[in-house]
């Protein structure tokens, strides 16, 4: 009987000793909690997307309540949130600068075609390891819905081969932008503005080749915008916001169509 005692005897007493060991270390080297962070944190809407441009909401509540960042960067919470956050901090609001997500893509099936039958997984993640793609645009939208399937605002839909995201709907939650894979969908301010609707690099005759409405580069736009808003690099023009002021001007000299008018009522 000893015998079986004195081991039972020598596991407890090691369990015991192991388990006092844990419970002063974690004394010892417990992180004390940030009350005024965790108060912050509770104020934010948690759908830790990142659009604030920290790691979370837990990342952007610490921030603030050190006054390391901005109040105003949660665009899904919007100015009622900031208030609050504002309120707790015994700060003034800063204004939320609303933005929309824009997919920078009109290559439906009205102008583009695929160049594959793709019978894989309904994904463009998925997709775009066949060699680059089904569309014949390599840059273009697939179609897939990655970007849909991700929102929890409904605000995207896929038709006639592209995706499309409603303004009213969407949060500037950032989901959309990371599961796009050809990197075609960014952030745009809840302004009137050009934007232009391609991503496509390619010389202008190879563009036009795949797609009826790439841009070809042609510089048209640039010069002829007196804010200087829009610049030509690798073949493809870029739109700046901030320096547009949504006259059209651009709209008028682009051939192939690909820069639109973004009009927020």
């Amino acid at each position: 009987m000893n015998e079986l005692l004195l081991p039972v005897l020598i596991v407890a007493g090691i369990g015991l000793i192991a388990g006092l060991g844990l419970a002063i270390a974690s004394i010892v080297m417990a992180v004390p909690k940030d009350e005024k962070a965790e108060a912050v944190l509770e104020k934010l809407p948690g759908a830790n997307c990142g659009a604030c441009g920290y790691s979370g909401c837990s990342g952007y509540a610490a921030a603030l309540a050190h006054g390391e960042a901005e109040n105003g960067l949660c665009s899904p919470g919007g100015q009622a949130v900031m208030e609050d956050v504002a309120s707790l901090l015994g700060q003034k609001a800063g204004a939320v600068e609303y933005k929309t997500a824009l997919v920078h893509c009109m290559g439906s099936y009205d102008n583009t075609a695929d160049r594959m039958q793709y019978q894989g997984i309904s994904s463009c993640a998925a997709a775009a390891q066949l060699f680059g793609g089904t569309g014949s645009c390599s840059y273009g939208c697939m179609g897939l819905g990655d970007c849909a399937a991700v929102c929890e605002y409904n605000a995207i839909q896929v038709c006639n081969g592209v995706a499309s995201i409603d303004p009213s709907r969407c949060k500037g939650c950032s989901k959309c932008v990371t599961a796009c894979p050809k990197n075609l969908i960014s952030f745009v301010p809840m302004k009137t503005q050009a934007v232009v609707r391609c991503q496509n690099c390619d010389k202008g005759g190879d563009a036009r080749k795949v797609c009826a409405s790439a841009c070809i580069g042609c510089m048209r736009c640039m010069k002829t915008c007196e804010f200087g808003a829009i610049e030509v690099k690798n073949f493809c023009a870029r739109v700046d916001p901030q320096k547009c002021t949504g006259c059209g001007a651009c709209l008028e000299v682009c051939k192939p169509g690909c820069i639109t008018l973004f009009e927020h009522r």
